[in-house]
Order: structure tokens, then C-alpha cells, then sequence
């Protein structure tokens, strides 16, 4: 008795299950008599009792969505989702874009569906409706939800003027339709809408923009509406956008575009130079042997990446690269004849200093502190372990070197952060936050970037006042300070390396580096350090 009354429990709950089951699944597996209002409100539900996370119970309801359109929605698929678009501000606009997206996307598998294709052209002329409907805000849609509808139901210019002048169409009717789709544009660009200014310019041909435009779109970086919009206008758009790209470094981009128009004979170097910038960036974050397999096959690039070495203080690298490849004449020919002239450099046993003072405790720091700020013109330089490890933290910078024209400082910021991160703070915001010093330094931008990842809690390193860049000042972009050698290096006799270049006698490496700062203030003009000087005793 007692088996019998389980199992009459047990049958009564799967009858429970089944009936609930039943009923879900009653309301999507035949749309054939559910009404649009009903499929939203019911698809709402299903959200809100799913115990999933939002993008979860997004992913799963879509693939519903898309079992469910097969099902017989009347009078068809596209209609039928141009239906529940006018339903869905109704359900709140917290739900709103993302309901959106999910119905619009669910209609991709079935544009190539033969059985629908009647339905989806009658849809065009309903969905174009939709769009005026946005367009003119009766209907509540985000701006991202009329560039899909535009895309899914590829609305043209004609269904637009159908929808907007009505069944019969002269020329009339099309430019009708098109001077007021431009009036939406123009809202569009005051409004900084660029991505929807560029999707009905492109779609429905309305020219009214020129390369202003263009530059506003890169500015804001919109680059795939630029993209989009330069390829409407035509060649000379595309030219433009590369060169803009160029300006900018970025290199990909502008590498793939001449791809895509064939335009390599106008932009012969883009390729290698992105090759490059690619190597780079591998150097960067320690990738190595995924550098060398890239730059294997372009002798060019393989000894690119053998100055990358040298310039990042990675002898080994260089010496193995060297050895495999033969590249040991590349690196003796990056020391040019004419640097040798004795006219042309400073000869470095005139550049040793009166006094060169390692700090690495407070009172050092608050005397070395007081000699800066009676200083005009200081020279400033960081340096930090180098990173070959893949995937790891840069090093903190770990000494930063202050010389004037009589007296070097080497700060152990380590050291000293350890010890009193406040009175390090307070020091460094004297002089660095100074208006009367003027603070020399070459690729500044590089270190003080460096500074304010390793210490970005003090305030010292978040912002300076009068800085003037050697690299800028002498429009020298590439190659480190060796790219200025023939300005102020004695590398007679000596191995050119880089980053730090006088390697072979370690008296020479230990003087040339705390000598950094203190060449930046030899080979600064004199015109700029009288105006300076000058400026500031006023």
C-alpha cells in the first residue's frame, strides 16, 4: 500500500513537470497563434524567472528566439520581429536594446532561408517605416538599434521613399526621401552621433560632409565609421585616412587599408614599417623568439631586431642573433666614419664631473634637494632593470640621476621610498613641480611614464612644470641617444651597444652613465639657455 501511494506521489509530480513543461513549451514551439505583445511579454518572463546571469539567460533565450522563428510567427519571421520592435520600449528601457539586439540578430539564419524571402521583402517596407519611426523619436529605439535594422533588413533608399512618400514613386519621391534623411544626418553630426551620421550617408548616398568631417571621425575614434565613410567617398578619401593613420602611428591600420585598395606603389614603406612596429611590440613584452620566427625571412628585420636588443641592454640576445643570422658587420657598421671626426663630439674625459653624489638616505636627499632648487637647468635621467620575461610586471625604476652643470645626484628612489615615501614625495615635488627649473631629459615622456607606473602614489610623479625633450628639441625620433652621437660622443676606440653604448671598458660604461644628464645640459643651444636664464631673473 505504502509502494502504491509513492508512486501515485512520484507519477502526480511528473505530471506536474510535464504540465509545466508543456505549457512553455506550447507558447514557442507554434507562434502560429500567439500575437507579438503576447511572444514579448512571455519572452520577458522567461528572463526574469531565469536564475542565470544576464548574459547567460541572453545567450540561452536567444537560441529559443531562434527555434521559436521557425515555428510559424504570422504573417512571417521579419514581420513578425518588426512587430515586437514596437513593442519592446513598452517593456522598460533598462531591457530595451539588449531584447533588441537578441530579436535582430536571431534573423540572421534565415535571410538566405528560400521559404521566408516573400516575407522579408514585405518586411523592408514595415522595417524602413520603423526606421522614420526612430528617426523622428515616436518609437524609443538607441541609436545602435537603427543601424542594425538598417543592416538586417538592408533597406534601401526606395523602401525609405515608399515608406515616407507612399506606394507610387517618381525621382521626385527619392530625393524627397533622401534631403530628408540628410537633415537626420546634420542632427546626427551636432549631436556627435557619428557612427549613425556615417550609416545613412553610406547607405542611402548622401553626400554632405568633406575631410573635416574625416579628421572629427579619427579624432573621436571612431575609426571603423572613418573606415566606412572614406571607402564611400572614394580613392582620395582612402589616401587621406592611411596618411592620417600614418600621423598617429597607427601602423596596422593604415597597413591593412592599402591592402584592401591596392595601395601599396602610393604607400611603399607602410608594410615594413608595421613589420617593425610588430617586432617592437613583441621586444616590448619580452617575446623574443616569437620576434625572431616573424623577422626570420626579411634580413632587413632580423637586424631591425638585433638593434632592438642592443637598444634594451640585451647582450646575449645580440650576441646569439649575431651568431645565427651573421649580422656581426651590421652591428660594427652602426658606428658611422664621419662620427669620428674630431670637430663632431665632445670628448668624454672633459665631461667628468666635480662631484658625483649617491643618495640613498633623507638627509642626502634633503642637501641634494637645496642644491637642485638654487639650479636654472638641470639634466634628468631614470633607469631600471630591463624585462625580458614574457607576460611580467616592468621593474620599478630604480635610480633616477639630477646633474647640473657642476654636480651629479644618483637618487635610490628604491631606497629612499622604503624609507620615507613622504619626505620623497615633498622633495621631488620641489623640483620637479618647479616653474624655474628648467629639467633636460631625452624621450622624457618614456621615463616620466615609467615614474608614475612604479610610484604613481606620490604626487610628484603625476605631473611636472617646465620640461624640455633633447629628442624633440633636435627632432631625433629614432635610435636612442645614438641616433645624437655624432652631437656629443667620443666613440673612438669604443663598441657601439645601446641604450647604454661605451660597454667595453666598464670605466667608460660607469662615467657615460651618470654622465646622461649631464650631456643634456652640453649640447643644449645656447640661445635656449640664455633665454631661459635670462626669463627667470626676470
Amino acid at each position: 500500500m505504502g509502494r502504491l501511494k509513492a508512486r501515485a506521489r512520484e507519477a502526480s509530480e511528473s505530471n506536474q513537470k510535464n504540465e509545466h513543461r508543456s505549457i512553455c513549451l506550447h507558447s514557442f514551439s507554434d507562434l502560429s497563434h500567439v500575437s507579438a505583445a503576447t511572444f514579448m511579454y512571455l519572452l520577458k518572463d522567461c528572463y526574469f524567472y531565469g536564475t542565470h546571469k544576464a548574459t547567460a539567460k541572453f545567450r540561452i533565450l536567444q537560441q529559443q528566439v531562434k527555434r521559436a522563428l521557425n515555428n510559424a510567427p504570422q504573417p512571417g519571421p521579419f514581420t513578425y520581429i518588426v512587430q515586437c520592435m514596437y513593442i519592446i520600449p513598452l517593456l522598460g528601457q533598462s531591457h530595451a536594446e539588449g531584447f533588441s539586439h537578441m530579436l535582430i540578430s536571431s534573423l540572421r539564419h534565415l535571410k538566405s532561408v528560400e521559404s521566408v524571402q516573400k516575407d522579408f521583402i514585405d518586411a523592408k517596407c514595415l522595417a524602413a517605416r520603423l526606421v522614420l519611426d526612430i528617426l523622428a523619436s515616436v518609437v524609443p529605439h538607441e541609436e545602435r538599434i537603427l543601424v542594425k535594422l538598417l543592416e538586417t533588413f538592408d533597406i534601401e533608399l526606395k523602401d525609405m521613399a515608399h515608406a515616407f512618400c507612399g506606394s507610387e514613386l517618381g525621382d521626385e519621391d527619392l530625393a524627397a526621401a533622401r534631403e530628408h534623411l540628410k537633415q537626420h544626418v546634420q542632427y546626427f553630426m551636432k549631436s556627435e552621433s557619428y557612427v549613425s551620421a556615417v550609416a545613412l550617408m553610406t547607405r542611402f548616398s548622401i553626400q554632405c560632409c568633406d575631410e573635416s568631417f574625416l579628421i572629427k571621425l579619427i579624432g573621436s575614434k571612431q575609426y571603423k565609421a572613418a573606415e566606412e565613410w572614406a571607402a564611400f567617398m572614394g580613392k582620395e578619401m582612402i589616401i587621406l585616412i592611411i596618411q592620417k593613420y600614418l600621423d598617429v602611428k597607427m601602423l596596422k591600420s593604415a597597413n591593412e587599408l592599402v591592402k584592401q585598395y591596392d595601395l601599396a606603389e602610393e604607400f611603399p614603406d607602410v608594410n615594413y614599417l608595421y613589420k617593425e612596429s610588430s617586432l617592437k611590440k613583441l621586444a616590448e613584452k619580452g617575446c623574443w623568439d616569437v620576434a625572431e620566427v616573424r623577422a626570420k625571412k626579411d634580413t632587413k628585420l632580423m637586424e631591425y631586431l638585433v638593434y632592438l636588443a642592443m637598444e634594451a641592454g640585451y647582450m646575449e640576445k645580440v650576441d646569439e642573433l649575431c651568431e645565427r643570422y651573421s649580422l656581426e658587420g651590421y652591428v660594427n657598421s652602426l658606428v658611422p666614419e664621419e662620427v669620428m671626426c674630431q670637430s663632431d663630439y665632445l670628448e668624454l674625459k672633459k665631461l667628468i664631473l666635480e662631484e658625483i653624489v649617491w643618495v640613498d638616505e633623507i638627509n642626502g636627499l634633503l642637501s641634494a634637494t637645496s642644491y637642485i632648487e638654487a639650479c636654472k637647468i638641470i639634466g634628468v635621467d631614470c633607469e631600471w632593470k630591463p624585462n625580458y620575461e614574457k607576460g611580467s610586471r616592468p621593474n620599478k625604476v630604480a635610480i633616477i640621476q639630477i646633474a647640473s652643470d657642476k654636480k651629479a645626484f644618483i637618487f635610490d628612489l628604491i631606497k629612499l621610498y622604503e624609507d620615507d615615501p613622504k619626505a620623497l614625495d615633498c622633495c621631488f615635488r620641489r623640483i620637479m613641480c618647479s616653474s624655474n627649473i628648467l629639467k633636460l631629459g631625452y624621450n622624457l615622456q618614456c621615463d616620466l611614464h615609467q615614474l608614475s607606473q612604479s610610484y604613481g602614489e606620490l604626487i610628484c610623479f603625476q605631473s611636472y612644470e617646465m620640461l624640455l625633450d633633447i629628442q624633440k628639441l633636435f627632432k631625433e625620433t629614432t635610435g636612442g641617444l645614438s641616433g645624437l652621437s655624432k652631437v656629443f660622443y667620443d666613440l673612438k676606440n669604443l663598441q657601439h651597444s645601446a641604450g647604454i653604448q661605451l660597454i667595453c671598458s666598464s670605466f667608460y660604461h660607469r662615467t657615460y652613465d651618470k654622465l646622461y644628464p649631464f650631456i643634456y645640459l652640453k649640447i643644449l643651444p645656447e640661445n635656449i639657455r640664455s633665454w631661459f636664464e635670462q626669463d627667470t631673473a626676470e
